[in-house]
């Protein structure tokens, strides 16, 4: 990665990128609040930022952060829907999440969670409640996704058996335990909705921060998927990682149909859709076969993806959109070969390859580290932490720092000076 960051802007990016690269003039220094001067930033300079992260840079009508200059005509449109739709779909979608956490709240009555591992979850209660919390969490998420304007979904399988054994986890006859299941199913990242169509259609257990499970309403919900819970604070001596404990859960649900399937980004964030960045091994560490689902939204005006766009302004234009889409391919079983089992990183790197292939995907070897380094300089935060990226950046070819360690060092950066 020894070019992602050569470019990088000193000067954040107003959020009409556009204007900035034709209007603005070239600055030859800015200071910042402790009065110091940070390296010149010229229209190249943008331009570059813009190309090496082009897999989170927006491409839709409202542009960079959601904030471009809107036509009269959208504008009026914006505004008939903010009146209208937006209201009317806040209420439903209310209702619907509250209706499911209510309906996991009595399969749960007098329960206590599965804890193990520093885990808490509700996926291994008795079979008549999880077949409840199953089959309403499904419907329910599809019901979630008619009301943010997903009126149908096409769906295209290149195996017609694959969608059998999503079912499996409700088969405990002879017949199911013949089908093989997927270790995992993996799929791109582009937007929060992911989650809400893998509900819809898998019910699967996802990776999530440990704040979720704390959330009103969500953390319930998200205790009774199974989701594997981030562990940032102070670990114990025998904790065993994100990547055991999903191990643990891929062998788990391949020995015990009754389990919740494991759903992996493995990407480990979102992107505008057209990009597809390097996958991390956790999900292929079990040495599993796992069913590769690719993710689109095709658009017209509002592009889905949650890349530079904040929660709040992507929900609200999400739901002023009278109509959004999604497009999804299911490819085959994938079946590591004894190299690939071996070595988790080339299992990886292949699943990733035929996704880009099949999904008309580009290859992008950059990752979150780049990622929060773009989104520092277009939503203006301290030109400290611009100041010093760059420094680190220019003198690395002197101080011996690799490609490797700046991908460690800016996470660093954007905590203590972001």
């Amino acid at each position: 990665m020894d070019s992602e960051l050569d470019g990088m802007s000193s000067v954040p990016l107003s959020p009409r990128c556009e204007s900035n690269l034709e209007d603005r003039p070239t600055t030859s220094k800015a200071t910042t609040s402790d009065d110091k001067s940070v390296p010149s930033t010229s229209h190249s300079e943008i331009e570059e930022l813009q190309k090496k992260c082009a897999a989170f840079v927006r491409h839709d009508l409202y542009g960079i952060m959601g904030r471009g200059e809107l036509p009269w005509t959208q504008k009026i449109l914006l505004g008939i829907a903010l009146i209208t739709l937006f209201p009317l779909r806040l209420v439903l979608a209310t209702l619907v999440v509250l209706q499911y956490y209510l309906i996991c709240r009595a399969c749960t009555l007098f329960l206590a969670p599965n804890r193990e591992d520093e885990q808490e979850d509700y996926a291994h209660i008795g079979r008549w409640r999880r077949k409840i919390i199953f089959w309403f969490g499904r419907i329910l998420s599809r019901a979630l996704l008619f009301v943010f304007g997903f009126y149908w979904i096409k769906e295209t399988y290149r195996n017609p058996d694959i969608d059998r054994k999503f079912n499996i986890e409700l088969e405990i006859n002879e017949r199911s335990e013949e089908i093989e299941r997927p270790g995992a199913i993996i799929s791109n990242h582009v937007s929060h909705l992911d989650i809400l169509y893998h509900m819809s259609s898998s019910f699967p257990c996802f990776v999530a921060k440990r704040s979720v499970g704390k959330l009103p309403l969500v953390g319930l919900i998200s205790k009774c998927l199974g989701c594997i819970y981030v562990q940032r604070e102070a670990k114990s001596s025998d904790f065993k990682g994100v990547s055991g404990v999903v191990n643990d859960r891929i062998n788990e649900s391949l020995q015990d149909k009754s389990a919740p399937m494991v759903m992996l980004f493995p990407e480990g964030t979102t992107t505008n859709g057209d990009y597809i960045l390097p996958f991390k091994t956790g999900a292929f560490l079990s040495k599993a076969p796992v069913l590769p689902v690719i993710l689109r939204y095709p658009y017209n005006r509002f592009s889905l993806a949650w890349d530079t766009i904040s929660g709040r302004r992507h929900v609200i234009l999400l739901m002023c959109q009278f109509v959004n889409n999604i497009t999804v391919t299911r490819l085959p079983l994938y079946y590591p070969s004894q190299e690939e089992k071996e070595d988790p990183k080339l299992y990886a790197e292949n699943v990733r390859r035929l996704m880009a292939r099949e999904g008309d995907l580009k290859m992008s070897d950059i990752g979150l580290p780049e990622k929060r380094v773009y989104h520092a300089a277009i939503h203006g935060m301290s030109t400290v932490l611009h100041q010093k990226v760059y420094v680190v950046w220019k003198q690395r070819p002197k101080i011996g720092i690799n490609g490797a360690l700046l991908n460690m060092m800016i996470p660093l950066l954007l905590l203590n000076y972001g």
